[in-house]
């Protein structure tokens, strides 16, 4: 296979149908030993065209019954599964206060269960729409099984951000191709040179990446 996990967002479908398609592709995938990343409970927000930003808040959050459906899917199939499970969850950045994330609710999937299987944490969970999220709420959902967090409009401005940094910097370096500061017969192309404000970019990138390690207890 190219790849060692394949997300199936069917989240917008009622649930059983959600995990009737899920449990299909995952009796293919599993053979390959191909995780499968599945999503219960809608995200908030906008994305790829998709706009969620009208949803009714409760289906923003998922409940016992949502997560204990999909184990007793997909777990007889193969344990390579993990769940992006809505916990007030949206798609971009916004100000304080208009996303009311409840990450403690994962932990209450846990608990629900976690005894009924006979071990304490059952499920590996993916925190979508993590962008702009407060530590506090990270490591609250950290400790309730997240495995993977998904920080894509966090890692897009910060890609925008390296490439802004550069233009204010190098400003009267690009107005033309010929003539800047140093002189009007002075050439520019060691300024608008692509390769000059991509790498400007990946380095912020990678910045905002290392951040995302710390954040999760990963060591680079």
């Amino acid at each position: 296979p190219l790849f060692s996990s394949h997300m199936l967002d069917l989240s917008e479908e009622p649930h059983e149908e959600n995990v009737a398609i899920c449990a299909e592709y995952f009796k293919k995938m599993a053979p390959m030993k191909i995780i499968l990343e599945m999503e219960i409970g809608i995200t908030g927000g906008v994305e790829d065209g998709v706009d969620n930003s009208g949803v009714a808040k409760d289906k923003l959050y998922s409940t016992p019954e949502d997560t204990e459906l999909v184990w007793n899917t997909l777990s007889p199939i193969s344990p390579m599964f993990t769940i992006a499970a809505a916990f007030g969850n949206v798609h971009g950045v916004y100000k304080p206060g208009n996303v009311k994330l409840q990450p403690e609710l994962l932990d209450s999937f846990q608990k629900n269960l976690g005894p009924k299987m006979g071990y304490e944490k059952p499920f590996f969970f993916v925190f979508h729409g993590g962008s702009g999220s407060e530590k506090s709420e990270i490591a609250t959902a950290l400790s309730a099984g997240v495995a993977k967090m998904n920080v894509d409009t966090d890692t897009q401005w910060a890609y925008w951000e390296g490439l802004l940094k550069f233009y204010k910097a190098k400003e009267g370096y690009l107005q033309g191709q010929i003539g800047n500061p140093e002189g009007e017969d002075k050439p520019n192309k060691s300024y608008y040179d692509p390769r000059k404000w991509v790498r400007c970019s990946e380095e912020t990138m990678r910045d905002r990446v290392i951040i995302g390690y710390k954040d999760l207890n990963k060591s680079l």
